[in-house]
């Protein structure tokens, strides 16, 4: 709440399935840039020659394949939020020309030669331990300081057992909005879901209670239903 009204650069580290893009979303959703568009970008699934391209747009002609002029992530996010999902795998290279994007607060499309202000907000998201990569040299120190101003630490879902029940009956309902039938969950299937340790975290018991409203027949879900999928998927 108290970083939403502001255009501080944001951190949200946690792990897989957490739910650092709905975190970011929420930070967009309810700030001042919210009329504008959010960007996601996974840094993860860019192939490496293609990260500049995508993050600052090409000219037509830049390179091979380069028929039309493409705009780029931080175009496309003009006066909204751009967010950078799996921050930790993008190459040093191009963290290089990131940082400098930046630091300058203007950048130009691959084979471009002009320069275009940037007006985004960055929230960036990683589930890898950034300190460690900087130590180790595999992430830019100077980059993880512009990206870390604002940290969120999302905790995994078995240090917030408490949440479960209430995400449990968010997802039922979830599922019931999607055409799957409405279920309800027994209070043994709350104890259930609470003892698990969800590696997978919020995604992971979303997609079973997605699993055991379509495959389980009745309205209310019992715990002996909930061990035999959460096993079955383990």
């Amino acid at each position: 709440a108290r970083v939403v009204q502001t255009d501080l650069t944001v951190m949200v580290i946690g792990e897989s399935g957490t739910g650092k893009e709905l975190v970011a979303r929420g930070i967009h959703a309810h700030g001042p840039r919210k009329e504008n568009p959010f960007v996601p970008v996974n840094m993860a699934a860019i192939p490496k020659e293609l990260i500049e391209s995508e993050l600052f747009g090409h000219e037509r002609g830049a390179f091979t394949g380069a028929e039309t002029r493409t705009l780029g992530r931080f175009g496309q996010a003009k006066g909204g939020t751009l967010f950078l999902d799996e921050i930790g795998d993008m190459p040093l290279e191009a963290q290089t020309r990131l940082l400098r994007v930046l630091q300058e607060g203007e950048y130009r499309t691959v084979g471009g030669q002009a320069t275009i202000k940037t007006n985004v907000r960055i929230v960036a998201a990683t589930n890898k331990n950034l300190r460690e990569m900087v130590k180790s040299g595999e992430f830019r120190e100077d980059l993880f300081f512009r990206l870390n101003v604002v940290p969120l630490y999302i905790p995994p879902l078995r240090q917030r057992g408490e949440d479960i029940p209430d995400l449990a009956e968010h997802f039922l309902q979830k599922a019931s909005e999607s055409g799957l039938p409405y279920k309800t969950l027994s209070a043994s299937a709350k104890k259930v879901l609470q003892s698990f340790d969800w590696p997978g975290n919020v995604r992971e018991l979303e997609n079973l209670l997605h699993r055991i409203c379509a495959l389980h027949p009745g309205n209310q879900i019992s715990g002996a239903v909930v061990k035999e999928e959460f096993d079955r998927s383990t």
